[in-house]
């Protein structure tokens, strides 16, 4: 999984596994869910980041088997 936040569009893009993306679905007018041939789900993009998610306070944990 890679996460990545472009400051100069404000847009938090996550890649949850990488897989050539079939259809985009408008969740609403600021999010897109990308899926593969599969229909599972490859990536989720967030526009105006900064003002719908916790970006930049973001942390990550793995919590152990």
């Amino acid at each position: 999984m890679k996460i990545r936040y472009y400051v100069e569009t404000d847009t938090l893009y996550i890649e949850f596994r990488h897989a050539g993306v079939v259809e985009t679905r408008d969740l609403d007018e600021n999010t897109l869910l990308d899926l593969g041939d599969d229909g599972r789900i490859c990536a989720l993009t967030v526009e105006h980041a900064s003002e719908r998610t916790g970006i930049p306070e973001f942390s990550y944990e793995q919590v152990p088997a």
